[in-house]
């Protein structure tokens, strides 16, 4: 196998991984929140319902954490194996955060278990609910120091280059690096947004299934209210973002916006196909890509002729941006309609219509994720250390790469079909009614004593 294909073998199988894995990742930040959000307003509204929703929840999301686990494994993995120049350059640098999300992971996981295995040992459900806390906690700094090993990969900091190697380290400066406020709320919020949407959904598949019972109907409602604010606050996040793109990173946006000359007054660009370098059939929001760029109608945004043509991103990345935007804006506005409908007992509120856009809207929030992570990864290249180290100087040799190509597939497939099958017998083998009429007995008898 010549380096090309094993640079090519190399991006497939980390993409595939990161892909996957991200799946099991964003669960694994949002829900616990939501698990905590839950038993909060079954404490607050002395209701069994909320109380049961975050039971069921907690179950389910140890199952993704398990595999959350064996991908998050695969990664650091395939990081020493496939970019093994990478690491021998940079790995002093994203030491301090590798293992500080490793900590942060298996802080959440002790708390974890103590919270499940204490459900039914608390007289008083607050006391249990605080063990929540440090699971929400310890699930979002994993998110936060692994997304800082990212965002170093885009503006790397905090060391001198001397002969090609990095010197005089400071992890602290190169964690603290300009692309990482903007990255770590991105794919926080996102994964607090995409998680809600996800419970949402499932409830709303529920009650067209033809379960009425009020459970569902809260499980929907109180997810599609915490989506609205979680995707509101991932579209002002946008913003800022798209304002540290166009200072530290402004050949990623110009590529992902085709905005291929220097020019003030410039246009944000939506859908459209390139024919022969001309942009035809797209949307034109007139001063838009400036006002994102710098909250300036009327302000010059770099365009693609200031870079060189082998430091351009691949200008297909502009798709990705749009799958992301188009399904952001489509989350928001259903999520307030649904919100104002329920709140004004307005009829389409309840209709099958809006349910089956609920049910949508889950797995559409999770493709907006890996666009969203796509474009982050290909609007990186030809680097894979801005500046400093292209992709084809990281990447392994080894002949072999096209057969861990197909192993790791087969993995993912297992272990996908694997926690589905698994969550849904859990589920389907005590559905609701089942549960609360357990409860009812037991607080019954509780009282009988």
């Amino acid at each position: 196998m010549g380096n090309e294909e094993a640079v090519f073998f190399s991006r497939l199988l980390t993409e595939m991984t990161l892909s996957f894995h991200i799946i099991y990742a964003t669960i694994g930040v949002g829900v616990p929140l939501m698990i905590m959000l839950a038993q909060w307003v079954g404490i607050r509204k002395n209701d069994e319902h909320y109380i049961l929703l975050a039971r069921r929840w907690a179950r389910g999301f140890v199952i993704t954490v398990a595999v959350g686990v064996v991908t998050g494994t695969a990664i650091g993995l395939q990081l020493s194996l496939l970019w093994p120049n990478f690491m021998e350059l940079a790995g002093q640098v994203i030491a301090l955060p590798l293992f500080l999300e490793t900590f942060a992971f298996f802080f959440e996981a002790i708390f974890l278990g103590i919270y499940l295995y204490t459900w039914d040992r608390f007289e008083n459900q607050k006391k249990h609910l605080l063990l929540l806390v440090p699971v929400a906690v310890g699930a979002g700094m994993s998110a936060v120091f692994i997304t800082i090993v990212n965002a170093f990969m885009n503006t790397p900091q905090g060391f001198d280059l001397v002969d090609g190697e990095l010197v005089n380290i400071s992890p602290l400066i190169a964690m603290l690096n300009p692309a990482m406020p903007t990255k770590v709320a991105h794919v926080v919020s996102t994964a607090l947004m995409t998680s809600a949407f996800i419970l949402a959904a499932i409830g709303a598949f529920r009650l067209l299934q033809g379960s009425n019972h009020i459970y569902h109907k809260k499980a929907v409602y109180l997810m599609v209210k915490v989506g609205l604010v979680f995707s509101i606050a991932t579209a002002l996040i946008g913003d800022f973002s798209g304002k540290y793109l166009a200072e530290y990173q402004p050949e990623k946006l110009a590529a992902a916006e085709w905005h291929f000359e220097t020019a003030g007054n410039a246009p944000l660009i939506l859908y459209g196909i390139l024919d022969d370098g001309e942009v035809k059939y797209a949307l034109e929001i007139p001063y838009a890509l400036s006002i994102l760029a710098h909250n300036d109608p009327t302000a010059e945004v770099i365009g693609l002729d200031q870079f060189p043509e082998d430091e351009i991103p691949p200008l297909y990345i502009h798709y990705f941006f749009d799958v992301m935007v188009t399904i952001g804006m489509f989350m928001v506005v259903l999520s307030a309609f649904y919100v104002v409908a329920k709140w004004r007992k307005w009829k389409l509120g309840n209709s099958r219509f809006i349910l089956r856009l609920i049910v949508a809207g889950g797995p559409l929030s999770m493709i907006a994720i890996q666009a969203g992570w796509w474009m982050t990864e290909v609007g990186r290249q030809p680097w894979i250390l801005r500046g400093i180290m292209r992709v084809d100087e990281a990447a392994t040799s080894s002949g072999s790469v096209d057969i861990m190509v197909v192993a790791f597939a087969l993995l993912y497939l297992i272990l996908g079909v694997g926690s589905v099958v698994v969550l849904r017998r859990m589920f389907r083998n005590n559905p609701v009614e089942k549960e609360l009429d357990k409860m009812e007995a037991d607080r019954l008898a509780g009282e009988t004593k």
